[in-house]
């Protein structure tokens, strides 16, 4: 497989910066990473090389990267890279630093999700950013994934997160629905229900223990394991094929989205609380009855927590990133509840939501950091 060179002319970017900045370099991810360069304030995307746990995607990545730097015509100053330090593309990064004599910079996994929304509309300056997707290393080395930042240049501050949950299994999770289901059930003091309730699954009977001793359960506040929490009780492919097969299937049943009244709880600390709504949905909903309920409750709530908090900081701008909103039902309801809010709301138009176009957040860091120590 020959990779492009690089991008499509509809893939190039110019960036608003506040100087023409030196060459820099995101490297991306690992679920399908792309590499983005940046010059001049203009940038370069690759198209995804794809999941860099398959040895053929990281031959494209890598070919993709140097096609990208013969493009660049520079030696980079900064190469971005994701904060997980095992990513090939982490190491990858640290290799090509060390090669050209660039800083190596790790870029937090959310706050590339927000500066890449933010870089794709030229916005310069702070943004409140919705982060949600399956998974992202935070720095206190934690599995971050439902988050709430405020995001400026290089820098970003966490302002709130989803309340966490148990992921029985570790990653076997992502593709298990039922065990997210499980797990909320265990939250919700009803842990005594898994059993029977999943009866039809290998070890159902033995999830309960595992769940009260913690043994490979670590808390997670992502967004994509509370849909799938919402799936496993609603019986939405309680095994997924992939993941992420399950939100899918979900967003597909939510025709009329509404909202349980007191579904969510906005914390003093910034928490966003959705186990009200994860409590009702655990009481036999019908599926489709429950992506309705699931959906327009989820919704109501992420807009409540980003308006408190975009007039607490005195914020009027919010970008939303991160693989959830390839899901068009959550996307329009957030954006226009936002909107009638009085804030001015930034969506990916042309480079994906998802971890393909993390990378672009990556090099806008980066080249905010240049600017800053130069």
């Amino acid at each position: 497989m020959n990779p492009r060179p690089m991008a499509h002319a509809d893939q190039a970017y110019r960036a608003a910066l506040p100087a023409p900045p030196a060459p820099v370099v995101g490297m991306g991810a690992f679920l399908k990473a792309a590499v983005c360069v940046m010059k001049d304030g203009t940038a370069v995307l690759s198209p995804p090389a794809g999941d860099l746990g398959d040895v053929d995607a990281r031959r494209v990545y890598d070919a993709l990267a140097e096609a990208l730097l013969d493009h660049l015509g520079a030696a980079p100053w900064v190469v971005a890279h994701d904060r997980h330090p095992d990513f090939h593309s982490t190491l990858a990064a640290r290799a090509l630093a060390e090669r050209s004599g660039a800083t190596a910079l790790p870029v937090q996994h959310h706050h590339a999700h927000v500066a890449a929304v933010a870089a794709e509309h030229g916005h310069g300056g702070p943004v409140l950013g919705l982060a949600l997707d399956g998974f992202g290393l935070g720095p206190d080395g934690g599995a971050w994934g439902g988050e709430l930042l405020l995001a400026e240049g290089a820098g970003f501050r966490r302002l709130g997160h989803l309340r966490p949950l148990a992921q029985p299994g570790g990653d076997a999770a992502a593709r298990a629905p039922w065990r997210m289901g499980a797990a909320a059930l265990h939250a919700l003091g009803r842990g005594d229900e898994i059993a029977e309730r999943f009866a039809d699954q290998p070890h159902a009977g033995l999830l309960r223990q595992v769940l009260e001793r913690g043994l490979n359960c670590p808390e997670t506040s992502s967004a994509g394991r509370l849909f799938d929490a919402a799936c496993g009780l609603l019986g939405v492919h309680p095994v997924a094929e992939f993941e992420g097969q399950a939100p899918m299937a979900l967003e597909r049943m939510a025709t009329r989205p509404r909202v349980l009244d007191g579904g969510w709880i906005v914390g003093a600390d910034g928490m966003l609380d959705l186990w009200p709504l994860l409590a009702v949905l655990a009481d036999g909903f019908d599926a489709e009855d429950g992506a309705d309920l699931f959906h327009g409750t989820l919704a109501a709530a992420l807009v409540d927590w980003v308006a408190r908090a975009a007039e607490a900081r005195g914020v009027s701008t919010v970008g939303l990133s991160g693989g959830c909103f390839f899901n068009l039902v959550l996307t329009d309801l957030v954006r226009d509840g936002l909107t009638a809010r009085g804030l001015a709301v930034l969506t990916h138009r042309r480079v994906s939501p998802g971890d393909a176009g993390l990378s672009l957040g990556q090099a806008w860091i980066a080249a905010h950091h240049a600017l800053r120590t130069a």
